[in-house]
């Protein structure tokens, strides 16, 4: 039954490759304004389950649902309310920066597209790569770009799946203000971070991926983290 209020639900959703699980039963639920805080040691399976949650891959068991209905990347409703960020660098090499965020921003029939990629483009220190192909971005600017492409477009769902890395710490600080400022807004995010400082600036519930997955307090979360 889809609990009410709920932006995503997994209910003893199981994940992993070839019929065999990566970690225990997944059973969680977030709401819009929520920040939940993904983590794990090192092998956990923490980018398996939320690939899982944003339907880049089958579930082996259970359930995940969106908005109540259930998870299917095909579908435009779907996209439309889930936008997720990993750690693959996928862009279109003849396309510059800002004609990257240009396409997404009116993709997503933004209301005014130049002003909201100009911020963009500002806030993730890109101003003056803006006319750079991504071959020619370092590993941190390319980082910047994927990261810049997630939070221009609307969704009421935000994953982000290590959105720290390759991000020096000035960057990290400002990433973690406007994941606050996206709940803010009324989104829900999951965060999969192997940050301490990022999970407790963001973080409103934590989830501990292993043999038995479980929800704990922030403080328990940041002492894995570091441990991990």
């Amino acid at each position: 039954m889809a609990e009410v209020g709920a932006v995503l639900e997994a209910e003893r959703l199981l994940v992993g490759y070839a019929g065999t699980a990566v970690c225990g039963e997944v059973s969680s639920a977030i709401a819009a304004g929520e920040v939940l805080a993904v983590v794990g040691f090192n092998g956990a399976g923490k980018s398996t389950v939320v690939r899982t949650l944003a339907g880049r891959q089958a579930p082996l068991a259970g359930e995940v649902r969106v908005h109540g209905l259930p998870v299917m990347p095909d579908a435009v409703l779907f996209r439309r309310q889930v936008a997720a960020v990993f750690d693959e660098d996928v862009f279109f090499p003849s396309l510059t920066v800002r004609e990257h965020l240009l396409l997404v921003a009116r993709g997503h029939s933004l209301a005014s597209p130049e002003e909201a990629v100009d911020a963009e483009l500002e806030f993730f220190g890109l101003s003056e790569r803006s006319h750079a192909v991504p071959d020619a971005l370092s590993s941190g600017q390319r980082r910047r770009l994927l990261l810049a492409a997630g939070f221009i477009r609307p969704s009421s769902l935000l994953i982000l799946d290590e959105p720290e890395q390759r991000l020096d710490p000035v960057m990290r600080d400002a990433l973690a203000h406007r994941i606050q400022q996206r709940a803010a807004t009324g989104s829900a995010v999951v965060l999969v971070t192997h940050d301490p400082r990022l999970l407790v600036q963001t973080a409103t519930a934590c989830l501990v991926i292993d043999e038995v997955v479980e929800r704990v307090d922030t403080r328990r979360a940041a002492e894995i983290i570091a441990g991990s």
